[in-house]
């Protein structure tokens, strides 16, 4: 199946102008700003995009693929999220964690959905693991579940700095991130380890002490949900000078909360002057969002969306930020921190994974994999179980 886009101002994340773009099977595999007459007998669809923008599909690189919760009681478990969860935010990749609950959800779970997605046409993988220490895995251990399990990139979400969480040790936490690092190096995946940071006060210490004890590099280290309190942003930004990623996640934020919301921490990030590759923004989509008393049990609950991550970049630029400098912690920075070679860019050989947005910066078309998953604003392809109504 050919593809012409035509006539399309392209952000790859860089800008380069107008474009027109050929797309076969799952490929881009031409792009140019002049085009010459394709043959009637390649029978290829011709979409004129009149001047509209296109964008690389978003990367969201921490969801609950399967579903998160569980933290107050049975009932509490969040159901899996249907692929348009997906692809109606524009999230063209997804990379799932198990969270609190990796006792009755497990990787073989996780793995499955990621591969339920793959089939649907969404592109995902996953992380070996949940909260807790020692990880559960599918090969007795993260360096043969990353080595082996072709869906498997990394290990977390572990939980430090969180009531939650086993209370790992900086030695436990060691022996995960090298299983990571070497299972990485072994298959050539992206070998983090990714670290869930709760509201404790101990905040990023456990990693700084990482760092200053062990041979391991920095971007073997990958704390998520850095913006919770403010506090933990601005060790953060101090991380990412030192080399880790760092993983703000698009949640609400109230007015009084000690928090920054998605957009607020990005414009700090930058005006801080930190290593613009160096930062990230996930959804949290399908994972609950529980709010704890003093006695650490749940009052308030909230479940994570993906749709966020797209409301985050309109932010910005209502705040007259600039496309090319937005779109990256959400695409491209994903991509090079997990080792995704044909994602988060749009150019020759990678997947055609896109966005085209309307003339007020809204998602109207989603392509993935050379697919159409939404035109016109209206969703085209479920998965399933979903029905067919909007």
């Amino acid at each position: 199946m050919l593809v012409l886009l035509k006539n399309c101002t392209v952000f790859a994340p860089h800008p380069l102008g107008q474009q027109h773009l050929l797309i076969a099977g799952e490929r881009v595999v031409w792009m140019g700003p002049d085009l010459a007459a394709l043959p009637p007998a390649l029978n290829a669809e011709v979409v004129d995009l009149a001047g509209t923008v296109v964008v690389p599909g978003l990367v969201d690189g921490h969801a609950h693929l399967s579903g998160g919760g569980g933290e107050a009681g049975p009932q509490s478990k969040v159901p899996a999220p249907f692929l348009s969860r997906y692809t109606s935010a524009g999230v063209t990749t997804v990379v799932g964690v198990l969270g609190t609950d990796d006792t009755t959800r497990t990787t073989g779970e996780l793995v499955t959905a990621a591969n339920g997605l793959v089939a649907e046409g969404l592109s995902a993988w996953c992380h070996t693991g949940g909260y807790h220490v020692p990880p559960v895995t599918l090969t007795g251990s993260v360096r043969g579940d990353i080595a082996f399990v072709d869906r498997i990139i990394g290990v977390g979400e572990v939980a430090i700095a969180d009531h939650r969480s086993s209370q790992p040790t900086v030695a436990e936490l060691l022996r995960l991130a090298s299983e990571a690092h070497v299972g990485g190096l072994m298959s050539g995946k992206a070998g983090v380890l990714h670290l869930h940071v709760g509201d404790g006060l101990r905040g990023l210490a456990q990693i700084r002490e990482m760092l200053s004890e062990s041979e391991l590099p920095p971007r073997v280290f990958n704390p998520t949900h850095v913006n919770r309190r403010k506090a933990l942003f601005d060790e953060a930004v101090a991380l990412a000078r030192a080399g880790c990623v760092v993983d703000i996640t698009a949640f609400d934020v109230g007015k009084d909360e000690d928090a920054w919301s998605a957009a607020d921490a990005l414009e700090r990030y930058w005006a801080a002057g930190a290593p613009l590759a160096n930062v990230t923004v996930s959804s949290d989509g399908g994972g609950c969002l529980p709010t704890f008393d003093a006695n650490g049990r749940v009052v308030a609950m909230d479940v994570g969306d993906a749709g966020t991550l797209w409301r985050t970049v309109q932010t910005l630029r209502e705040r007259g930020h600039a496309l090319e400098q937005v779109l990256p912690p959400f695409t491209s920075n994903v991509a090079d921190l997990l080792r995704l070679p044909r994602k988060g860019r749009l150019a020759v050989g990678h997947d055609a994974d896109l966005l085209v947005l309307d003339k007020s910066g809204a998602i109207c078309d989603v392509m993935c994999r050379g697919a159409w998953h939404q035109r016109d604003g209206k969703t085209v392809k479920r998965g399933m179980f979903e029905g067919g109504a909007e």
